[in-house]
């Protein structure tokens, strides 16, 4: 896709002080962590589906990328960690599973082993399931990973190849979701899937509510409109601690050479606007994520990045943890 790109700049913390990509000191705090019984999460990646830089771009942005490629910018995924039982899951499968699996494994304790004790997938496009692949045999030939999916998307993937050797060969254990189904984790941890409209191909769309022992999470990367969702996005805020919302583009002016109405998002100056007059507190526990390649906010000195957080919210940045 052919889009043109925003000024591009680094969103995210240096390796170097992230627990996930320390080496003995980040795993001495994962320790401390873990006899402290936290729970907590991690952005992985708040990239859209096609990454950064994106195939076919040929602006000044995805050219200086393609030749000093930033290793920060990964496609759209969260980890949570439950540091008390040793546990870890997965949201999303992208196409950068490999860094964002041993990121959360590092984050974990010495002994948890290479891969997430749970995945959950939101849906059939490519940056949320593409991941899986390296759990088959040409890469780590896992053994019976948890996948939790959707109807739709269980029977996409037990019934398309590549995706049903995973299954044949007993890499993946598909485990089935159900809209509002509440699944228990672990002790004071657990997950909650609810529909939201999207382009549903070949599966349903969902979003998360990951609950804690003392607080929530929204994540929602993928809607078509607020307005076509049977919830309102403002109560469903009202009732977590943190919400990571689409914000794939900020607004339609990105799209030069494609209907935009064939990938309906909510833009961020729509979101913006909806949630004005919200207050403060609530404000603060917005955080825009999925960021197109073109989206301008991707860059920390651009007038729409500052323009985002002069008004209370938050740009998602990789590495970023949160207490649960």
């Amino acid at each position: 896709m052919k889009y043109a790109c925003g000024l591009f700049a680094s969103l995210l913390i240096f390796t170097a002080s992230l627990p996930g990509f320390a080496q003995d000191k980040g795993r001495a705090a994962v320790r401390e962590d873990t006899s402290q019984g936290k729970v907590s999460l991690i952005i992985l990646g708040t990239i859209q589906d096609g990454g950064a830089p994106h195939a076919g771009c040929r602006k000044d942005c995805c050219k200086r990328l393609f030749m000093h490629p930033d290793k920060n910018l990964k496609v759209v995924s969260l980890g949570l960690l439950d540091h008390a039982h040793d546990k870890t899951w997965l949201f999303e499968a992208t196409p950068d599973f490999a860094e964002q699996a041993k990121t959360l494994r590092n984050l974990a304790s010495a002994r948890h082993k290479e891969v997430p004790d749970g995945i959950f997938l939101t849906h059939a496009h490519i940056g949320h399931y593409a991941g899986l692949m390296y759990l088959g045999k040409e890469a780590m030939n896992a053994s019976e990973v948890a996948v939790f999916a959707m109807p739709r998307m269980k029977t996409f993937l037990a019934q398309n190849g590549p995706w049903s050797q995973l299954v044949s060969k007993g890499n993946i254990s598909l485990r089935e979701l159900q809209d509002e189904g509440e699944i228990q984790l672990s002790t004071g941890v657990s997950m909650k899937p609810f529909l939201v409209p999207h382009r549903d191909e070949f599966s349903e769309t969902v979003g998360y509510i990951i609950t804690g022992p003392n607080k929530k999470a929204l994540f929602i990367p993928d809607i078509d409109k607020w307005e076509k969702w049977k919830t309102d996005i403002r109560e469903a805020i009202a009732k977590v601690d943190y919400a990571f919302v689409d914000g794939t583009f900020y607004d339609g002016a990105e799209i030069a050479n494609r209907d935009i109405s064939t990938i309906p998002h909510p833009f961020i100056i729509e979101s913006m606007k909806l949630f004005g007059d919200l207050p403060a507190a609530e404000k603060k526990k917005i955080y825009f994520i999925h960021f197109n390649h073109t989206n301008p906010v991707i860059n920390e000195g651009s007038p729409q990045h500052r323009q985002v957080i002069q008004a209370g919210f938050n740009i998602a940045k990789a590495g970023k943890q949160f207490a649960l």
